[in-house]
């Protein structure tokens, strides 16, 4: 696979999908929808990152090894997903993104059907 996605590119892909908005987070560019984070921009804007399900890692990181790794951590087993901007080809990170602002939906959707069934 051969790419090179700079900074500004990731942001057009990223805030090209419905509801997504920039902002910072501890120093660096992050991306939200629905007021949670889904990716976000290093702070040496070389690398990314991206909110997969680790099943979702587990595929991007076997298929690009030289482009996809787990963030460090206890960040990393949940999904969070390092991606090498000079690296990663614009429709893979494409994928990507939109698979990280995928599950935000989900996540928001579901935690909106857990606070309408709780009882008062």
């Amino acid at each position: 696979m051969t790419g090179s996605v700079g900074p500004k590119d990731f942001r057009r892909i990223v805030l090209g999908l419905d509801g997504a908005v920039e902002g910072s987070h501890m120093g660096h560019p992050d991306f939200r929808a629905n007021n949670r984070i889904f990716a976000t921009l290093h702070p040496n804007l070389k690398w990314g990152m991206v909110k997969l399900t680790p099943p979702q890692q587990e595929r991007f990181v076997r298929e690009y090894p030289d482009v996809f790794v787990p963030e460090p951590g206890a960040w990393g087993r949940a999904g969070s997903t390092a991606v090498q901007l000079a690296t990663v080809d614009e429709d893979v990170l494409g994928e990507a993104l939109t698979l990280a602002w995928q599950n935000n939906l989900n996540d928001a959707a579901a935690r909106g059907k857990k606070a309408g069934n709780r009882r008062h």
